[in-house]
This record gives C-alpha cells, sequence and structure tokens, in this order.
C-alpha cells in the first residue's frame, strides 16, 4: 500500500480529471453558467478529496466508506457531465470523454474497495507519518 495518499494511482486519476473539469469550465459556452460550473467542480473535488480523506484516516475500515463517497462524486460528475453536453455548445466528444473516464474512475475506485474488503476490517493502511514531507515535485 502507498505510503502517502498522492501515490495512489486512483487519487493521480481523480486529480488529473479535476484539473480537466477545471478547463471545461472555463470554456466560453459553460463559463457564464456560475450554479452548473460550481457544481460540477465541486462533485470532482470530493472524488478526490474523499480518497484522500480515507487513506490519511489510516485503517482498512476508516478507508472504505469516503470511497464510497468518492464513487458517488463521480457518479455525480457524470450525471452534470450530460446536462453541459444538452444545455452548451461544448464538443460531445470531449464530454463523452470524460463522462467514459469518470466511469472508468467510479470501476478503479470499486475495485480499490473491493481489495481493502478482502484484506479486512482492521488492517492498518499507513502505520506512520514519516515522509511526510511535501515538495513541488513530490505533487507532480
Amino acid at each position: 500500500m502507498a505510503r502517502r495518499f498522492e501515490e495512489l494511482e486512483v487519487w493521480q486519476e481523480s486529480r488529473e480529471l479535476t484539473r480537466r473539469i477545471y478547463a471545461l469550465t472555463q470554456e466560453p459556452g459553460l463559463k457564464g453558467d456560475w450554479d452548473l460550473c460550481r457544481q460540477i467542480r465541486r462533485a470532482a473535488i470530493s472524488a478526490m478529496s474523499n480518497i484522500a480523506e480515507g487513506f490519511e484516516r489510516g485503517s482498512t475500515k476508516e478507508f472504505i466508506h469516503p470511497l464510497y463517497i468518492a464513487r458517488g462524486s463521480a457518479g455525480e460528475v457524470r450525471s452534470q457531465l450530460c446536462v453541459v453536453m444538452d444545455v452548451t455548445t461544448s464538443d460531445p466528444a470531449a464530454i463523452a470523454n470524460l463522462q467514459n473516464n469518470y466511469a472508468a474512475l467510479s470501476r478503479r475506485i470499486w475495485g480499490l474497495i473491493r481489495y481493502l474488503q478482502q484484506r479486512g476490517d482492521a488492517t492498518v493502511i499507513r502505520e506512520t507519518d514519516e515522509d511526510y514531507c511535501i515538495t513541488p515535485d513530490s505533487l507532480g
């Protein structure tokens, strides 16, 4: 298991998708819809943040619940991308690509949940706080 949440591939993927959501919400066709932009950004951030939050709790049992929330947030983003497709002039292929990427993220989160469930409820996933020095290079 990773020593920091930043090392988790599922968190890295969620971070990249959050960047892409922010880029999408800066496009002229969507930029003026403050409510939709705010909601889709919050859902994207929620997915990423819940992965980190669960990891930081330190045990398998405490990691799983936030992962379910992260998975729900990924589904929320996919739903909101349907709205983007329906009400804006954004590129439908780009929107569909993001929806597919969020569907893949949901599957990866589900896979992590299943893996953790198989490990058992009492497993400690992060034993110490050593190597927690964050540098710009360590964040990618």
